[in-house]
């Protein structure tokens, strides 16, 4: 019986912090982009729910697909409102599934390496997702470039993370 009460109120009061950390992304940053599609990741343990983070990763792609697509059809006017959409549609697509190939590739080698915090998982998450942009645009230069490339920001990104790295103007 107890359990049973502390299991509803553990999911109610996870559901009113998930709810809050929306509504406070949409106040503090009206865009909605980069902040509020990461709500969340850096507090699930490395190596743990890879659905999740893969699904968190997925919205932050999908997310900088869609504002540059924006960029894009403004900057270089498409023939066709048709065109615009199946431009947005393609970028928006590709970076999604690019963030959640990189979400489900960190966690399950965190998992298979058994090291969850080393920065060479998220190495080989960016690998991986430069490989799927490789494959995408049919391009072995890509594919290896974008590999190279997304596995060193990815691991950066790691690393400054847990050295508490700031980006921005020193502090003097």
């Amino acid at each position: 019986g107890g359990s049973v009460v502390a299991g509803a109120r553990g999911t109610l009061a996870r559901t009113r912090r998930r709810s809050r950390e929306v509504s406070r992304c949409f106040v503090w940053c009206p865009c909605g982009a980069a902040v509020c599609a990461m709500a969340g990741y850096w507090e699930i343990p490395e190596g743990t729910d890879c659905a999740r983070k893969a699904w968190i990763t997925g919205r932050l792609g999908a997310a900088l697909g869609l504002i540059g697509s924006a960029y894009h059809i403004i900057l270089i006017p498409p023939e066709s409102a048709f065109k615009a959409v199946q431009t947005a549609a393609t970028s928006t697509v590709t970076m999604a599934t690019l963030g959640a190939v990189f979400g489900l590739t960190t966690c399950l080698s965190a998992q298979i390496r058994e090291d969850p915090e080393d920065a060479l998982n998220y190495f080989i998450g960016g690998c991986a997702s430069g490989i799927a942009l490789g494959v995408r645009t049919h391009s072995y230069v890509t594919g290896s470039s974008a590999c190279v490339g997304l596995g060193l920001l990815a691991a950066f990104t790691k690393i400054g993370k847990r050295e508490g790295w700031r980006i921005g103007p020193p502090k003097l």
